[in-house]
């Protein structure tokens, strides 16, 4: 049977693997789904039609599956998934999706979210991410794999976040970071490649160069256009391939100007 504190409510219509641990002054409603290993350390919330992953740990004073902070939203059903092995630290809150805006907020496998950081609703979050201290995602962002973002920074609605890339701390992002960029500041710019990112992935020096200049020939100084650009560039190695699809998809907020060295 899960192991319940005797001062956390449980709903008797949430559903709970039977080795689940719920802490001291836990609250969890009846649209929760607690999968096999999933553990609630203490004062930890969750409402609504919200399910978490095997093994994820959740700490103090953190809220899932809130109302979705938009005013469109009409109460109807909506959903918070939390994938596997995720640590979620104190006072992080993940809101659920809006009828308008494909009623899901998703987070992959394996993700870290430090204390106090937001996803907004009908997010997207990849595998393998890492978010420091306070990291806040407005609504409709989408974020790819393995993509790290510094403490204290904000990420503008309906934003795009490559695989593998890597934003500073204390940014604000108002446009498309592409896959493997880097990126930083207030407010942010493209600066370059993730060089340790995609070393990470086993990319040898030649791989690394064709990575960067694709980079630069896509956001590098020059009269050419973006549209321009795509049409000449040249994408051989599978992750470059990857990064003209990216640019290539449609955009809500465009892309960050570059300052590349």
């Amino acid at each position: 049977m899960p192991r319940v504190h005797p001062t956390a409510l449980v709903d008797p219509a949430a559903c709970l693997a039977d080795d689940v641990q719920i802490g001291p002054f836990c609250v969890v409603g009846a649209g929760a789904r607690l999968e096999a290993g999933v553990e609630l350390m203490s004062h930890v919330v969750i409402r609504g039609r919200a399910s978490v992953g095997e093994g994820t740990r959740v700490w103090p004073f953190a809220v899932l599956g809130a109302e979705p902070q938009d005013v469109k939203h009409d109460g109807s059903a909506t959903s918070l998934e939390v994938g596997t092995g995720c640590q979620i630290r104190e006072h992080v809150t993940l809101h659920r999706g809006t009828s308008g805006g494909g009623r899901i907020t998703r987070i992959g496998d394996d993700c870290l979210l430090m204390v106090g950081c937001h996803v907004g609703h009908d997010g997207r979050v990849g595998d393998g991410c890492i978010f420091a201290n306070q990291v806040h995602l407005g609504g409709h962002c989408r974020v790819g794999d393995r993509v790290n973002i510094g403490a204290c920074t904000g990420v503008h609605q309906y934003v795009r976040i490559g695989d593998g890339a890597f934003v500073g701390g204390g940014s604000i992002v108002v446009r498309d970071v592409v896959p493997y960029g880097l990126a930083s500041g207030n407010r942010a710019v493209l600066q370059g490649v993730n060089l340790r990112g995609l070393r990470r992935l086993g990319l040898d020096r030649g791989e690394v160069r064709e990575i960067r200049r694709l980079v630069h020939d896509l956001f590098g100084p020059g009269e050419a256009t973006l549209s321009e650009r795509l049409q000449d560039v040249g994408a051989g190695h599978p992750l470059a391939r990857r990064i003209v699809e990216f640019v290539r998809a449609d955009s809500t907020r465009r892309y960050l100007p570059a300052e590349l060295s």
